[in-house]
């Protein structure tokens, strides 16, 4: 008899075993979920057919395909509200759009959940650069839908599919509810905007200025556009049309899944708009690349710390700028956003990319527990401190040892005067151009017990698991080595004490 877990142990949680490839350690799983929407969910035939395969960029831009093209309406929908499908396709060609939700689904990584068309397609109107430099299409929807009750929120790709030709493309959004949950997934949905270029050099980072200072007030861009080519640190073209979310993000939310975490998810945005929203969960997470939050953002993870919310920071350079958010010209809110300040004010050392960031802001690390440091990229190894400490219980891990690339390509460090805070890793980072810094990953309680964790790298997913459509990232001469039994385990042994406490 085999004893190999089986998909359904998987699911579950049940009791599993993984060797450390050196053979030294050994890793002990157990405590299964409690029965939940999750599991249900990823006992649903899934498919791989969700990811692109073919796509051509336009000849002299590398940055998009206006072959098939879109965006969505919105970027965070309840069921029973309407989001709409705007597609581009030059020259004119009919297409269909084919629904999945990202999740486990015994390894496949998605589900069908809807495919609407044939319909027809237009060329539409790439808009001029207005006021601030901002480009924001007025694009006729190809189709507008309901969101049905039965769709679990999760992370959501409409496939492009033209029919004149084989190229096809994605547009993303988030499906959000207002359920108890253990987990609340936050997906960086303004720092996937910040660096979009579409179509050409239209991101937060693309400016006018004598100075070239890419990290300025006074340009803004908006939701109400397609994502192009992500264009800086690691580059998978078969990402088209979904931000950062299959970069730095679905590793982490696949291996929720497959493990039968309670989680739910939603946008930058949502937390934005209520407190409450933050308030039903026990635990947020912070996953990826995080950059961008508005002040109202801040307050309110900071209250729900404050009223006993465990915190998991999995991400870096989080909660770096102050970020203003209005409504577009469809009167949606939170279609437009700029970059307006530097929580805790511009550092020593950052002048040369930064200025005119007038809005004042505390110091993130008096939430995260730690901050963005100067300089701010660079790649190295998460090395273990405080090995006693139980977030490390069942890893084997001793002081100093390393976990090879897992810090990059930004980070924090400078750990917050807070009392009976701990670093429990920490070490030194690299540039391309070997210029040196550093970075603590920490943990702290808060005034309910509660646990605030910063693990201190945008690339701490990439040690969870390897998902369909994944690749590793490689950036400033160092990458991450993929799955480690270690983070794993460091993992779970966060999120079970947050679910249980």
């Amino acid at each position: 008899m085999s004893n190999q877990p089986t998909r359904r142990d998987i699911l579950l949680g049940s009791i599993a075993t993984t060797a450390f490839a050196s053979g030294t350690h050994l890793f002990v799983h157990a405590a299964a979920p409690r029965a939940n929407p999750i599991i249900e969910e990823n006992q649903r035939p899934g498919t791989n057919q969700w990811q692109l395969t073919y796509i051509k960029f336009d000849a002299g831009n590398r940055l998009r395909q206006s072959l098939i093209e879109g965006y969505c309406t919105r970027t965070s929908v309840a069921a029973g509200e309407t989001i709409g499908f705007c597609v581009s396709t030059n020259p004119p060609t009919p297409f269909h759009i084919a629904i999945y939700r990202l999740g486990y689904y015994g390894g496949s990584g998605g589900r069908l959940v809807a495919t609407l068309g044939p319909f027809e397609g237009r060329s539409q109107e790439i808009p001029p650069r207005g006021d601030k430099r901002l480009r924001e299409c007025q694009w006729k929807p190809a189709v507008e839908i309901t969101i049905p009750p039965d769709w679990l929120s999760g992370v959501y790709l409409a496939q492009l599919n033209a029919k004149n030709h084989r190229y096809q493309s994605y547009c993303i959004f988030i499906v959000r509810d207002n359920r108890r949950a253990d987990l609340l997934f936050q997906c960086s949905t303004n720092t996937w905007q910040a660096y979009n270029k579409w179509p050409a050099a239209d991101s937060l980072y693309d400016n006018d200025r004598p100075d070239r200072k890419p990290l300025v007030s006074g340009v803004r861009v908006s939701f109400d556009r397609p994502y192009a080519r992500y264009w800086q640190v690691t580059d998978n073209p078969l990402s088209l049309g979904s931000g950062e979310f299959l970069l730095f993000e679905f590793p982490f939310s696949y291996w929720l899944e497959q493990h039968g975490y309670d989680v739910t998810y939603c946008a930058n945005e949502d937390v934005d708009r209520s407190l409450d929203n933050l308030l039903r969960c026990k635990a947020f997470l912070s996953v990826g690349h995080d950059e961008y939050w508005t002040r109202r953002q801040f307050d309110h993870c900071l209250e729900a710390v404050r009223r006993g919310v465990h915190f998991g920071f999995f991400s870096g350079n989080t909660c770096c700028f102050v970020l203003e958010a209005s409504a577009g010209k469809s009167g949606q809110p939170h279609r437009v956003i700029e970059r307006v300040g530097r929580y805790g004010g511009i550092r020593p050392g950052e002048e040369k990319y930064m200025a005119d960031l007038p809005v004042q802001a505390p110091n993130e690390a008096t939430l995260i527990g730690a901050q963005t440091v100067s300089p701010f990229n660079g790649s190295g190894d998460w090395i273990c401190r405080l090995p006693q400490h139980w977030i490390f219980e069942g890893t084997g891990m001793r002081a100093g040892e390393a976990i090879p690339g897992l810090v990059g390509w930004e980070f924090h460090g400078d750990p917050a005067d807070i009392p009976g805070l701990q670093v429990v890793a920490s070490g030194k980072t690299w540039t391309a151009g070997e210029a040196e810094s550093h970075y603590e990953a920490t943990i702290y309680s808060g005034p309910k017990g509660n646990i605030v964790f910063n693990a201190s790298t945008i690339f701490w997913a990439q040690g969870l698991s390897s998902p369909p459509g994944h690749w590793l990232p490689y950036v400033h001469n160092g990458r991450p080595h993929g799955p480690d039994p270690r983070v794993q385990r460091i993992t779970h042994n966060l999120l079970r004490r947050w679910r249980e406490g």
